[in-house]
């Protein structure tokens, strides 16, 4: 026969459900706050729809019959994930709560999470922060893809129908190894580039495009080794093991460079403007304009907040 499953209604499951757990028809009501008789009836209409007898009924006792045992652990999962909607749609009201999934790039992502990520978390208990470190352009693809909601990145963002808020702008500084030439000025210009070789990060990754930019307007020679590095930090240990200098971020310098030195460049400096985007059609954008303020006003010391005003790219 034919089952209208749309007859049953959740107050029906969980009258099943606490008959189940408390094998008495008094308790169950009194767990659930109703009559013993309404209880009774609505359990009687959810077998009259299923058309099965879900309890075996006794002067003694109310056990379930087999069917019933297998009818109420999809009750209970069915009531379960009636929760979880409401969790889903009441956080829904609440700023910064909920999943929130969060794409960062590698020579952004070590150096700035550990600064604002503690601090969010206390501010906004609510929120799920999914982290996901990934290179511009596939940051950018999984944002166009919805498998982010925003990310952190440099400027500027090749990508229509994106909105981007900047956060600050992070100089950069020449590393170079303490007998280098150019380690005893106080303060770089531009020029002094000129004829340096500079070891750039591999392909893919847009601090190298900035720092290769900024090489060919200085007349400095990229690197042209066989060896390119995937990551900051071995750009440190090849320009200690005296294979040329490189350009860093602020942030991803240390305290005590050891052996190295970091040299900082007359201002203007070179440097980059580090933003948050996300998708101009995404439902969320106060939360992310509430975060990018939050980023802002937890920044570490080096760079310089950026007053920031949605940029959408047509």
């Amino acid at each position: 026969m034919a089952i209208d499953l749309t007859a049953v209604t959740f107050a029906e499951l969980r009258y099943a459900v606490a008959l189940h757990e408390h094998r008495h028809f008094g308790r169950a009501a009194r767990a659930c706050n109703v009559t013993q008789p309404t209880l009774s009836a609505q359990i009687q209409k959810l077998e009259r729809t299923l058309g099965l007898t879900l309890f075996e009924r006794s002067s003694k006792s109310v056990q379930p019959t087999t069917a019933g045992e297998r009818i109420i652990e999809q009750a209970r999962a069915v009531l379960d994930a009636t929760e979880t909607i409401r969790d889903i749609a009441e956080s829904g009201h609440l700023p910064l709560s909920g999943p929130l999934r969060l794409g960062v790039i590698p020579t952004l992502g070590p150096y700035l999470l550990p600064h604002f990520v503690p601090a969010l978390r206390a501010e906004y208990p609510k929120v799920e922060l999914i982290l996901r470190e990934l290179k511009t352009s596939d940051l950018l693809e999984d944002l166009a893809q919805h498998r982010l909601d925003c990310g952190l990145l440099a400027t500027p963002i090749p990508l229509p129908g994106i909105v981007s808020e900047e956060l600050f702008e992070e100089p950069f500084h020449l590393l170079a190894r303490r007998d280098h030439e150019l380690a005893k000025k106080k303060r770089l210009v531009e020029g002094d580039l000129a004829g340096q070789k500079v070891l750039l990060l591999d392909e893919g990754h847009c601090l190298r495009d900035q720092a290769l930019s900024l090489c060919r307007e200085t007349h400095a020679n990229e690197s042209q080794q066989d060896f390119r590095a995937t990551s900051l930090e071995t750009l440190r240990h090849m320009v200690a093991a005296g294979m040329g200098t490189t350009l860093l971020p602020a942030l991803a310098l240390r305290k005590d460079e050891g052996e190295l030195v970091a040299l900082a460049f007359e201002k203007p400096a070179p440097g980059r403007r580090v933003t948050l985007a996300w998708r101009k059609t995404h439902p969320r954008a106060a939360d992310f304009r509430e975060l990018a303020q939050f980023i802002r006003l937890n920044l570490p010391p080096g760079v310089t907040p950026v007053s920031g005003k949605p940029r959408t790219r047509a």
